[in-house]
């Protein structure tokens, strides 16, 4: 028996169709309920929600912007964000979202390919100077104009964009259908167990993807309210918010439920059922800890930028720590070998079927590294894995070396086209390493005449690298080690690393 999933299709999506009118169809419902509590800031309903979208919607196009245009999207952990994302959809915009922690040095690159019609822009986020250019005061005054009729169109036409890193060092621009969101549904029986009746605490920012779609999206979908801690929030406040505001499913990276567990004891959380991560492995010491202390599972979910999440634990499907978990119902998912799917058990790169409704529409304006990942029907993430005869799938590594930083996946070549230019550096290697027991970060590999000045090093990477992207620490080497061929072994690099920890 191969490595097939594949228990039929999910329902078609619905056509015209618009991501923005799917999203708050549901609350249209239940105007007067809580869609979304700040905590420690303002409560909004979703009827308030509805109008602001709206009301956004009205004014972007008032600032000149036309159905097809894209929108980038500068702005900071505040509830501006995810309002202008559904107000710039609801007007048939393209949002193009993007990480606040980018330097100018990487957003320009950006603005030159998308050519946006509009930057949205928080003061507190890096932006080259641009005539396009609408500060964050002007938009939120927006929301008080005049709803705009939803933009309905086909469900396949470009909805929004987001970036990841690429193998080759630079980011990627992958560009989704309005339907994306259609596909998102898979995930509520398949990841999240989501009801209406649910409060869901998303322990990540307004402007990360992650929190965009799990903390916010699929609530709203459902008519569930979202729980966003106020910026600023450490990790250590978490459970008494939870506690306090009858969260009921909770969401955070990795990292976040390893700061939790740093405490002496956890505040007790009646009303949690279930956590959820994402991002990276969680660790099975860390998952371990969490259930001992509160009694509730974490269901992990895999998946990247160009498809979301697709393979996941769930309660009606729970999973071994060892393994991600099993595709959702609706998917088709395949491990691949050259000659198409390998035998049970065996390994093969983990696949999606071109027919998925989550699975992007391509990279923007790059047909050849589009069509590079694809093999056949199948879409190739690039990760390796294994399938039991009960569909469950074991994470075997990547076949290239991106890095995971905090749930977002970095090149190593981008962190190292940026460090060579660092006056004294002859060579440079990124790779992640294991830093102490379940945590990793970017160790940056160099040869020079002699050491250099880490302060400085550490000072150019802020200055040139968003956040998530800096090394964790510098190594002085006195030659990279080099395959037979030529090309750095960034295994390697790893491997000596670790070994001497």
């Amino acid at each position: 028996m191969n490595s097939v999933f594949d228990q039929g299709p999910p329902a078609p999506c619905p056509a015209p169709f618009n991501m923005a009118a799917h999203v708050l169809a549901r609350g249209a419902l239940t105007p007067d309920k809580i869609a979304l509590s700040v905590l420690g800031g303002d409560n909004l309903t979703y009827g308030a929600l509805r109008a602001a979208v709206l009301g956004t919607a009205t004014g972007l196009l008032q600032a000149g912007a036309v159905v097809g245009d894209r929108v980038l999207m500068r702005l900071g952990n505040t509830v501006d964000f995810p309002l202008a994302y559904l107000g710039a959809l609801a007007a048939g915009l393209v949002p193009v979202p993007t990480a606040s922690a980018l330097t100018s040095r990487e957003v320009a690159p950006m603005i030159a390919t998308l050519n946006p019609a509009l930057i949205l822009l928080d003061a507190d986020a890096a932006c080259p100077a641009d005539a396009r250019i609408v500060t964050v005061e002007t938009l939120r005054a927006m929301r008080s104009l005049p709803p705009a009729d939803f933009h309905m169109g086909v469900p396949e036409r470009a909805g929004y964009i987001i970036y990841t890193s690429g193998t080759s060092g630079s980011p990627r621009a992958v560009v989704h259908a309005h339907r994306a969101i259609w596909a998102r549904q898979m995930m509520f029986d398949g990841w999240y167990g989501l009801h209406s009746a649910d409060r869901v605490l998303h322990a990540g920012a307004f402007n990360w993807t992650y929190t965009l779609g799990t903390g916010l999206m699929d609530p709203w979908t459902m008519g569930a309210t979202a729980l966003i801690p106020a910026a600023g929030t450490p990790a250590t406040e978490l459970p008494a918010l939870i506690a306090q505001n009858e969260a009921t499913i909770f969401a955070a990276a990795p990292g976040v439920y390893r700061q939790l567990l740093n405490q002496s004891e956890l505040m007790a959380m009646p009303y949690l059922r279930h956590g959820l991560s994402a991002g990276e492995k969680l660790s099975p010491v860390v998952r371990a800890h969490w259930e001992a202390a509160t009694g509730t599972t974490v269901y992990e979910a895999y998946g990247m930028s160009e498809c979301s999440t697709f393979i996941s634990a769930a309660p009606a499907h729970p999973a071994d720590a060892t393994v991600l978990g099993r595709p959702q119902q609706g998917r088709k998912i395949a491990l691949l070998g050259p000659d198409g799917p390998v035998p049970l058990g065996d390994e093969g790169t983990i696949a999606v079927h071109r027919s998925d409704p989550g699975l992007m529409l391509g990279y923007l304006d790059q047909p050849e590294e589009t069509a590079a990942k694809m093999q056949g029907d199948w879409f190739l993430t690039g990760d390796q894995g294994s399938m039991d005869s009960d569909f469950q799938i074991t994470y075997l590594g990547r076949n290239d070396d991106m890095m995971n930083a905090g749930g977002f996946r970095v090149s190593p070549v981008e962190v190292e086209s940026c460090l060579a230019k660092f006056d004294g550096i002859t060579a440079v290697g990124a790779a992640e390493v294991i830093l102490k027991q379940d945590v990793t970060g970017i160790a940056a590999f160099y040869t020079a005449a002699a050491p250099l000045d880490e302060t400085h090093l550490r000072r150019y990477a802020e200055a040139n690298l968003a956040r998530y992207k800096q090394p964790r620490v510098y190594i002085h080497l006195p030659q990279l080690p080099m395959g037979a061929n030529g090309k750095l072994l960034r295994r390697a690099l790893r491997q000596q690393f670790e070994a001497t920890r």
